[in-house]
């Protein structure tokens, strides 16, 4: 029984990245896009794009993939069928300014983040 709750772990693998300087609605989009896609095809996907989140997503997918390689050592990643499982973010901590507004007055800039996990599973 503990051996195969075990091996149901060895083939999941995530990475998680904290306190992210882009607003969670923009890196949603980004997250949308790859969910449930091959890794290949999503890295793929992600170092085309334009945005800048797509730059921190890919960081973030080889992060997991590389977490995936060190548990199982000796697979390849191209014979594993990875599959972008779940991918989430969740909103952190928000800067707040003050930007001046006419008649003395200031209004508030809300600058966000994100936290983002990016959860790898190997399918058969």
């Amino acid at each position: 029984m503990a051996n195969a709750i075990k091996e149901e772990k060895k083939q999941i693998s995530y990475a998680k990245l904290r306190n992210c300087p882009t607003s969670p609605r923009k890196m949603r989009l980004i997250a949308d896009v790859i969910r449930g896609e091959q890794v290949m095809p999503a890295l793929n996907t992600l170092r085309h794009m334009p945005q800048d989140a797509a730059r921190r997503m890919e960081k973030l997918l080889l992060s997991a993939v590389a977490n995936w390689e060190s548990k199982n050592e000796g697979q390849r990643v191209d014979d594993a069928n990875l599959v972008v499982k779940e991918v989430f973010v969740d909103s952190a901590r928000m800067l707040k300014r003050l930007r001046p507004a006419p008649q003395g007055r200031g209004h508030r800039i809300r600058k966000r983040s994100n936290h983002v996990t990016i959860v790898v599973d190997n399918t058969k």
